[in-house]
């Protein structure tokens, strides 16, 4: 069975009332080809206020949730709080978060345990930095990442995997197509080796450095390119041609 084409847009913390309403109505009367799964992830402020102006069929993601039921955990957001809001996703491991905030692989992992126990579907970040790229650390690192979260979690059916070159976020450089399927596809056989072939079939591995609408045509033509992860683009006009591109 083909696996169906994911295009996520992470706002990250951009947008105000005015922008995102513009940014959702601009998605509900977009013409959206219906074999696209769409998730958009708002600023935390913003996660209701998506949810209750995006039309049905079009899912939105919180751009993290902590790996508590509830309690004293000031700033924290919690599993059942967001299904209670009708919030059924969540980016976990973007590498803004590993970075600047330092959260681990092994931090990330358990967030992704208690998020996919719990019934939220979550775009699991992976990817490598430039000085890691440049010394042929690549696939190793991110080995090691996914080895982290699948000691972890036992059902991957929640899980869609997006692949992050961290030099190419936001600085408009962009994997070559060769350099990003060599890539998903490695992920795909680690999968296979490591947790089962069924699991390496059906997940989707979705490419998420600089994506665009003069680029994303192209990407999506690659075996092992399951839609886009999308940052800046996701706040403009184009994000609809991103989801279309498949």
């Amino acid at each position: 069975m083909a696996r169906k084409f994911f295009v996520g847009g992470n706002f990250k913390m951009n947008g105000t009332i005015e922008s995102v309403k513009s940014i959702v109505k601009n998605l509900n009367d977009a013409k959206l080809d219906s074999n696209v799964d769409v998730v958009i992830a708002p600023p935390a402020l913003y996660l209701l206020l998506v949810r209750e102006h995006l039309k049905p069929g079009l899912e939105v993601a919180a751009q993290n949730v902590f790996d508590k039921p509830n309690g004293a955990y000031t700033g924290e957001i919690s599993v059942s709080q967001l299904k209670d809001s009708n919030i059924n996703w969540t980016i976990l491991g973007h590498s803004e978060r590993r970075t600047i905030l330092g959260e681990s692989d092994e931090v990330v992992a358990s967030k992704t345990k208690v998020a996919t126990e719990g019934g939220i579907g979550v775009i699991w970040c992976c990817g490598e930095s430039l000085e890691e790229r440049e010394s042929g650390k690549t696939i190793s690192v991110i080995e090691k990442q996914l080895a982290a979260v699948s000691a972890k979690i036992g059902d991957w059916s929640k899980v869609v995997i997006a692949y992050e070159p961290i030099w190419a976020i936001g600085t408009g450089k962009v994997a070559t197509v060769q350099q990003a399927q060599e890539v998903h596809a490695s992920i795909r056989s680690w999968l296979k080796a490591n947790v089962s072939e069924d699991v390496a079939k059906q997940t989707r591995i979705l490419y998420g450095g600089s994506v665009n609408g003069k680029n994303c045509k192209e990407l999506a033509k690659e075996e092992d390119i399951d839609g886009f992860l999308v940052g800046g683009a996701s706040l403009k006009p184009e994000f609809v041609d991103i989801i279309n591109a498949n």
